[in-house]
């Protein structure tokens, strides 16, 4: 027996700007803060299998607050260039590095020079909203804007 998924997308195709995608953001427990642009998510563009936006990492050299969530990501560096850290173990990243995050792996970034780190991400999920974000034990939750 052969069974058959199908996978639900948007009913039409969606093109977007990201200057027109307001800025969010969050301070970490460090004091650093991240901001982002939603470019792709369900709960604003009607796509029902990815969200996606691009983020700006500032200069950060003790690190970002490490964070998992359930879903893969997939980040491609814009430009800047620094490290991700991903359980532990620590990869130099520049402008055109891709970078695949497995669900559930801790990860955060190192940017140590003054240039922000700008990086393109994806999830596997409708909307944005839907990736639950866990930090570690004893962490602090991050301030969110």
């Amino acid at each position: 027996m052969t069974t058959t998924v199908a996978l639900m997308t948007a009913s039409t195709p969606v093109v977007t700007h990201e200057a027109d995608r307001p800025l969010e953001g969050w301070t970490t427990p460090a004091g650093v803060h991240l901001t982002w642009r939603t470019l792709l998510s369900g709960d604003r563009d009607g796509s029902f299998a990815l969200s996606a936006g691009v983020a700006e990492i500032p200069q950060s050299p003790d690190g970002v607050t490490v964070h998992r969530h359930p879903p893969d990501e997939l980040y491609f560096v814009v430009s800047g260039s620094g490290s991700v850290v991903i359980d532990g173990t620590e990869h130099r990243v520049t402008a055109g590095s891709t970078v695949f995050i497995p669900g559930n792996s801790w990860h955060g970034f190192r940017n140590p020079g003054p240039e922000p780190i700008r990086l393109f991400y994806v999830f596997p999920n409708a909307s944005f909203t839907d990736v639950v974000y866990e930090y570690p034990p004893g962490t602090p939750t991050p301030s969110w804007d």
